[in-house]
C-alpha cells in the first residue's frame, strides 16, 4: 500500500474530513488532499504528528518499506508490538516487551537468552538448539552488538 492510500484509509476510518485532519496537524486541507492524491508526501515532522494521531508507526504510514525487527530480541515488529517512548511516540527499534516505559527490560544477554529459550523451545525445537540459535543471532542485533 502507498502512503496516499494509507492516509486516506486512516482518515476515513477515524471519521475525519480533510479539513478536520488538517486542523489537527496544523496544515492546510490542500496539503491533505495532495498527500491523498499522491502529489506529495508529508514531511518528517508531519509524519510524527500523523503517527501519534493515528497511533501507527511512521514505517506503517510510509507503506512499511522496511521490515522492522526488535534490535534486542529479534522479533518481527508490527504496530501492536512496537515499543513506545514515555511521550507515546513509537520507538521502531524495539518491541514493547524488551523496551517499556523508556527502559530496557533485559539487563544482559544471558537473562534474555534464558527467557527466550524457556518460551521458544518445544518438541520440534529442543532447548539446546534454541539456545545455539539465539547465541549466534542475538549478538548481531544493535542492542547487543559489541563495538569493534
Amino acid at each position: 500500500m502507498n502512503t496516499k492510500d494509507i492516509l486516506l484509509e486512516l482518515r476515513t476510518k477515524n471519521g475525519l474530513s480533510q479539513d478536520v485532519l488538517a486542523e489537527k496537524i496544523h496544515v492546510t486541507r490542500q496539503a491533505v488532499s495532495r498527500w491523498e492524491t499522491g502529489e506529495t508526501v508529508p514531511n518528517t515532522e508531519t509524519l510524527k504528528l500523523l503517527s501519534k494521531l493515528f497511533d501507527v508507526s511512521i514505517n506503517t504510514l510510509l507503506g512499511s518499506p522496511r521490515k522492522l525487527i526488535c534490535q534486542c530480541c529479534g522479533m518481527p515488529l508490527e504496530d501492536s508490538t512496537t515499543s513506545k517512548e514515555p511521550d507515546g511516540t513509537f520507538n521502531e527499534a524495539y518491541c514493547k516487551w524488551c523496551y517499556a516505559d523508556g527502559k530496557f527490560v533485559y539487563t544482559n544477554l544471558a537473562q534474555l537468552t534464558d527467557f527466550l529459550v524457556a518460551h521458544m523451545s518445544n518438541e520440534n525445537w529442543p532447548p539446546e538448539q534454541v539456545r545455539a540459535y539465539l547465541e549466534a543471532q542475538l549478538p548481531t542485533l544493535d542492542h547487543w552488538r559489541q563495538p569493534k
